[in-house]
């Protein structure tokens, strides 16, 4: 990629974050948004059809991050409740910001979504096992949402018994 552009793009999502930390999606603009990243609209609209369109392509971004290292092994849950959440803590401070507001329940949606196509891939005969992709969106939005709501308190202990809960519920 050009370096202008990637400078561009790199340019708008500091200022897309930035912007983020205090404020809504919807109460923020395309114009506050170019003169914080010192670009014209008509720049922006190159890239995004609106802040929604790089609200979507950020919080991509940022679930390919989370996933990227992810060994499909599903037959493991501990092993996989670990991967995620331990994922989740390294991207924590940044997926508060982009999935805040509006946008919060869009995290595990979109993690499952890109989870289930890694492990289809790699294990075809899951696609169709309705108690597997049961089990496995209950550890997803379970796992994220006692983990969001535990946040606080000791994150290795949390994601020990998120990983042990997961475990019984597969088993």
């Amino acid at each position: 990629m050009d370096c202008r552009i990637e400078k561009t793009k790199r340019s708008i999502y500091n200022a897309f974050i930035k912007l983020r930390a205090d404020k809504s999606l919807e109460k923020l603009t395309v114009k506050e948004l170019c003169e914080e990243a010192q670009i014209n609209k008509s720049t922006f609209y190159v890239y995004y059809n609106d802040v929604y369109d790089l609200s979507d392509k950020v919080e991509d971004e940022i679930v390919s991050e989370v996933v990227k290292n992810f060994d499909s092994d599903v037959i493991d849950t501990v092993k996989f409740s670990k991967y995620l959440f331990n994922a989740y803590g390294a991207q924590g401070t940044l997926i508060s910001t982009v999935f805040s507001g509006t946008r919060a329940q869009l995290l595990p949606k979109k993690i499952e979504t890109v989870l289930k196509e890694t492990i289809f891939t790699r294990y075809p005969q899951y696609k169709n096992d309705f108690d597997f992709n049961i089990r496995l969106t209950f550890t997803i939005y379970g796992g994220f949402y006692a983990y969001k709501e535990y946040a606080e308190s000791d994150r290795e202990k949390l994601i020990d018994t998120i990983g042990e809960l997961s475990n019984k519920v597969v088993y």
